[in-house]
C-alpha cells in the first residue's frame, strides 16, 4: 500500500445539484435527475451488494460501477487508484479514509453527486 494513501472503487450518480451534471458514461445531462432519484438508485445497488464480502463484493461492485457510474472511472469498475489527503473533494476523501479495507460506505454526497465507496486498500 502507498504510505498514507487509500484505494477505492466508487459508483457515482450525478444529479441536478452536481457541479458538472453530465454523465461520463452516457455523455448525457443529469440535470433532470433529482437527488432523491439518485439516492433511490444507490439504495437499490446497495441492496444488491448486501451480504457480499471479499473478492465477491469487489467483483460485484465493479460490475455495478461499469453499468451505472457517471464517473469516467466506470470503465475501470470505479477504480480511482491510490490517493492521499487533499487529492479528492473533502466529503469523498473523509468517507474513503474512514472506511476499513473491504468496507463499503452508505451514500456519500459531494459536489460531484452521490456516491457509494468501497475501500480496497
Amino acid at each position: 500500500m502507498a504510505e498514507g494513501k487509500v484505494r477505492v472503487l466508487h459508483l457515482l450518480c450525478k444529479h441536478e445539484k452536481s457541479r458538472n451534471p453530465v454523465s461520463r458514461r452516457t455523455k448525457e445531462s443529469t440535470a433532470g435527475v433529482s437527488v432523491e432519484s439518485a439516492h433511490g438508485e444507490l439504495k437499490a445497488i446497495l441492496g444488491r451488494l448486501e451480504g457480499k464480502s471479499g473478492q465477491e463484493l469487489v467483483d460485484a461492485f465493479a460490475k455495478e460501477a461499469q453499468l451505472r457510474s457517471d464517473c469516467g472511472s466506470f470503465a475501470q469498475g470505479g477504480d480511482l487508484g491510490f490517493f492521499g489527503p487533499s487529492e479528492m473533494q473533502k466529503e469523498f476523501e473523509d468517507a474513503s479514509f474512514a472506511l476499513d479495507v473491504g468496507q463499503m460506505s452508505g451514500i456519500v454526497d459531494s459536489q460531484s453527486g452521490s456516491h457509494i465507496i468501497l475501500r480496497i486498500a
